[in-house]
């Protein structure tokens, strides 16, 4: 019985690793030398930017002024101020963009906003139509990166997605920014430089016309993107990341703020992972993909907290079985595995990470990390279902 019961803990405990090793592998990628392509030589289509915009009046303006120098002939920039309660809409029109209201109680949420525009482009619709969230800013260039590679790949496109830190910020906020973009802007990298999709992260993505004209876009789902990203993947038009293209958002300043938008990030990320990633691994064998394979492996890693949670977890049960009789290997495993890991994090730190996060403050990284345990069994607890908008600054 003893034996039996070693060897269940060892069969149990070892799966958690997997995660770890795609981690790893993800991030070792990125540190490679990045293998440029040469930008698309065919005339730029012309495109929509579409915004979908609830209560944006603080900060549309400067998302617009982002965008308006980088349009060609032929573009526009489309606002849908979705159940908003403010001047989002007059803001954007001023500004020189075209703005419709939606008003609908029941169906609330970003996907619903997106398909309603989708729906008004018709009549008229560009080769490509470019998504950018109200709180965000395209750097300069990347409307035109975001466009071409669309239109020569056939595919969605997604920008690296950055968030800064506010003015003022604490350490906890410079150390949120760091693990955002270790998530949204060096694993896409790393999975771009391995030539596997990346998942889409909202805002800064590209569609060709035909892609996103008939994708399912109106729904509740709190990470309708990431939902976006798997069905056309499956469907055979996988995103591409496009690291030459950038869009900036800023992190939330209140405590509140911060802990909703966590919650909503992670909660739709398992939800999203326990449903998707089987799915995918079955047409992945069902069309014999390897991309499906790729992106149900980069979907399988869960949020940080949570995955160094179960390899501790994972590590001591391994090392306890190890002490009362059993394998030597599988705990010399954990152990090399999580040290590994530990050393390529360290790397991206001292590649990608020091414009946000110094040293010292990479030291309060297991406090947070247990913070955001809470979030995680919340979602046990009461899963987010429902879309809440993320309240930000009250002025940009």
């Amino acid at each position: 019985m003893t034996t039996l019961l070693i060897w269940f803990v060892v069969i149990a405990c070892l799966p958690a690793f997997l995660p770890v090793i795609v981690l790893i592998v993800e991030i070792a990628a990125a540190l490679l030398p990045v293998r440029r392509s040469a930008a698309p030589s065919m005339i730029r289509p012309n495109c929509v930017v579409l915004i979908p915009a609830h209560n944006e009046e603080n900060g549309i303006v400067r998302t617009l002024s982002s965008i308006f120098p980088q349009l060609t002939a032929g573009d526009r920039i489309l606002v849908v101020a979705d159940n908003c309660s403010d001047a989002t809409a007059s803001l954007a029109r001023a500004a020189g963009a075209e703005a419709v209201e939606r008003t609908d109680a029941t169906r609330r949420g970003k996907g619903y906003a997106l398909d309603f525009g989708v729906r008004k482009l018709a009549n008229d619709p560009p080769a490509v139509v470019a998504i950018l969230d109200a709180d965000c800013v395209l750097e300069t260039g990347s409307l035109d990166r975001l466009v071409r590679t669309a239109a020569a790949r056939g595919r969605p496109v997604q920008a690296a997605y950055e968030m800064e830190v506010p003015p003022g910020g604490d350490a906890r906020s410079q150390l949120a920014a760091f693990l955002f973009s270790l998530k949204n802007c060096v694993r896409p990298r790393g999975l771009a430089r391995l030539g596997m999709p990346c998942l889409l992260t909202g805002t800064g993505m590209a569609f060709p016309w035909d892609l996103i004209r008939n994708a399912p876009l109106a729904s509740g789902n709190i990470v309708e993107d990431m939902q976006l990203g798997i069905d056309l993947a499956i469907a055979g038009k996988p995103p591409v990341f496009c690291q030459d293209a950038r869009v900036i958002s800023e992190l939330p300043v209140s405590r509140g703020a911060v802990t909703s938008q966590r919650k909503r990030w992670i909660h739709g990320h398992l939800a999203t992972l326990t449903s998707q990633a089987p799915r995918l691994v079955v047409r992945a064998i069902r069309q014999r993909k390897l991309s499906l394979l790729g992106m149900a492996a980069e979907l399988s890693v869960p949020p940080l907290s949570l995955l160094i949670a179960l390899v501790v977890m994972a590590t001591t049960l391994l090392t306890a079985s190890w002490y009362v009789g059993g394998p030597t290997l599988p705990p010399l495993f954990a152990v090399a595995t999580s040290a590994l890991a530990i050393a390529v994090l360290a790397l991206a730190w001292i590649r990608f990470g020091r414009q946000y996060v110094s040293l010292s403050t990479l030291f309060i990284t297991p406090l947070e990390l247990l913070s955001r345990l809470a979030t995680l069994f919340l979602y046990v607890l009461r899963p987010q279902k429902a879309w809440i908008r993320t309240e930000r600054r009250n002025s940009l």
